[in-house]
């Protein structure tokens, strides 16, 4: 997620918003820019990487004036590099922004064919041109604003500042967080709440739509369509590092809950609905390479390990590809077999985890081609990989990875109907209804987040346990393995995941009263035998929490303790069932009283082998 930090009032500008940038660090960034307004000019000073460097241009070549705008980037559409760094202007026109613009590439053919020229990569140069050439036509910067957002299609959180009202600041929202700060004569914009919390305790939360104008010591507060928005500013009371956390105890519990909002930045621009296909541009594999792909072999560790094996149940259930799973510390010594008709597809949060680049670069030895899937833009998988598909999770901080994971599965899904369109395995009907089950998941990511306190509850009952033991069949196995590691990671407890198949060739031994066993029985193909396998549990005394779908009265009646998720489909369910599994390892972890956010032993980027 990058940073967004705003001023306007009659103090220097530059050293709040530097040090609003800073509060705004911990979210990730990869280059940053600042933008002051002083005897009508803007001064734009922009570097890649750390804030340090911009410091240190600014204190070379300093910027003044009381109206300014900053930003910390996270590169989606274009490489991190100066030119590519925030703020973008056009004309007199200066614009930062967070989020995707999913029609940037229409809009930008319309513009050149009006004669503007762009210097970047970026989407949001486009919302510059587009401002700039809608005040032209109106002569009114706040309508030239109004009207250029409304042709934008994405998400997005913008500042907005003009040579030519040099006492103005506009910001609005649509899909990305924006908070407006209350001062005495000055006001602040930021992305989030830590940017700002120095500054002023009483702020104004922006919702979808809406839109913010700071004028001559005055705010005007409308839709951007014009009409008069009332709502009264909220007093936050956190600490600096509640602020940080967005008010939630821990990192992993705000991601946790950040997960509807990274699957939709996930898909964004990505979804090409009318024709049921997928559009992946920096996959830079043409439908001819992808029909001359016999094999798959998806490679990873860990928890994107969990995710591939849930991506070859995608890949062939829809491909009808071979497609095997491999620990990246074990691939390449065995001697895989692998040629130039063989997919390797790399998975990893960091871009960085040491076994997974070994694996790529033995793959690319041996002829492979390849794509990664990562979270971290012009990481070094992302930079040897010949394609990439990003993942747009935004920075995770907590250890134990929860919207990385969820967002993996919606990267191979992707790539499912991307590759299935290629080889004509999935016709234009059958990709529009696997888009259309995408689009509903951030919703029911969010009922399921509503079973945060039931799955509080649940926690003070097993607690105390030693082992756990989760049963899954079909594609939601994996799931059971994430399940089960989430809760080793974070609280010590022993656990582990387990086909429910196989539960009768070995692990049935380990069932007793004091063994909690987590089943997965969501109404699917493989329900009936999951309910038998729940039956042989609870006849050998163990305690049943069943994820099951929503109004399943039949396990409501067996488990001593049940979750019930809304899904869509079998495909969908992984994603869905993650959640209370997430919540269950979060707050047994609580209440044992470790340490969640940084459990021992563990370090978020495994950079060594």
């Amino acid at each position: 997620m990058c940073g967004i930090v705003g001023y306007i009032g009659s103090q220097q500008a530059t050293p709040i918003i530097l040090g609003g940038l800073q509060k705004l660090e911990y979210r990730g960034y990869d280059s940053a820019g600042i933008c002051t307004i002083a005897d009508g000019a803007s001064q734009i000073k922009r570097s890649e990487g750390k804030l340090a460097n911009l410091e240190r241009l600014l204190n070379a070549e300093p910027i003044t004036g009381t109206v300014g705008i900053g930003h910390t980037r996270w590169a989606t559409h274009g490489r991190p590099s100066e030119t590519n760094a925030h703020p973008h202007p056009a004309g007199p026109v200066v614009v930062v922004h967070n989020g995707i613009i999913e029609n940037y590439l229409q809009l930008k053919e319309d513009l050149r064919g009006k004669g503007h020229t762009f210097k970047s990569e970026t989407d949001t140069e486009v919302i510059s041109h587009l401002v700039e050439e809608r005040f032209r036509e109106s002569g009114s910067f706040e309508q030239g604003v109004r009207s250029a957002l409304l042709q934008l299609r994405g998400a997005y959180a913008v500042c907005i500042l003009c040579e030519k009202e040099p006492g103005t600041l506009i910001a609005a929202k649509l899909g990305s967080p924006m908070v407006v700060g209350l001062g005495e004569g000055e006001y602040f914009v930021a992305s989030d709440i830590p940017a700002i919390l120095a500054h002023t305790r009483t702020m104004l939360f922006l919702e979808d739509g809406e839109m913010v104008v700071f004028r001559n010591g005055t705010v005007t507060h409308t839709t951007i369509d014009g009409v008069p928005v009332e709502r009264a500013p909220r007093h936050i009371d956190w600490s600096p590092l509640m602020a940080e956390k967005g008010g939630y105890r821990h990192f992993m519990l705000k991601e946790i809950f950040e997960q509807p909002r990274a699957v939709r930045d996930t898909l964004a621009g990505q979804l090409l609905e009318e024709e049921g296909d997928a559009l992946l541009a920096d996959m830079k594999l043409a439908d001819a390479e992808l029909a001359e792909i016999s094999r798959i072999c998806i490679v990873a560790c860990g928890t994107s390990w969990h995710a591939g094996l849930v991506g070859k149940f995608f890949i062939e259930e829809h491909c009808r590809i071979p497609t095997e799973v491999d620990i990246a510390s074990e691939f390449r010594y065995r001697q895989p077999v692998i040629d130039n008709r063989t997919l390797m597809i790399l998975v990893s949060q960091s871009g960085e985890t040491a076994d997974t680049l070994a694996a790529l670069r033995e793959g690319k030895a041996r002829g492979a081609r390849n794509v990664a899937i990562c979270n971290v833009v012009d990481s070094s998988i992302a930079r040897e990989a010949n394609g990439v598909i990003y993942t747009h999770a935004g920075p995770e901080i907590g250890v134990a990875s929860t919207k990385a994971f969820v967002t993996q599965l919606v990267a191979l899904y992707l790539f499912t109907i991307r590759l299935g369109r290629a080889i004509g395995a999935i016709d234009k009907a059958k990709g529009q209804a696997m888009i259309a089950s995408l689009m509903h998941v951030p919703i029911l990511l969010e009922k399921a987040l509503e079973l945060n306190s039931l799955v509080e509850k649940i926690a003070h009952q097993y607690m105390n346990a030693t082992d756990f033991l989760y049963l899954a069949r079909g594609i939601n196995y994996p799931i059971a393995l994430e399940g089960a590691l989430k809760l080793k990671e974070i609280s010590y407890i022993h656990a582990e995941g387990y086909p429910a198949g196989e539960m009768k060739h070995g692990p049935i031994a380990l069932i007793d009263e004091h063994v909690p066993v987590v089943i997965l029985a969501p109404r699917n193909a493989s329900y009936e035998k999951t309910v038998s396998n729940m039956e042989e549990v609870i006849a050998r005394r163990g305690k049943v929490i069943a994820i099951c779908s929503s109004g399943d009265e039949e396990i409501r009646g067996k488990s001593e303790a049940t979750l019930e998720v809304l899904t869509e489909g079998d495909d969908m369910a992984p994603l869905l069932l993650s959640v209370p599994l997430q919540l269950l390892a979060y707050h047994i972890a609580v209440l044992k009283g470790t340490d969640v956010d940084q459990p021992r032993n563990l370090a978020k980027s495994v950079t060594v082998e």
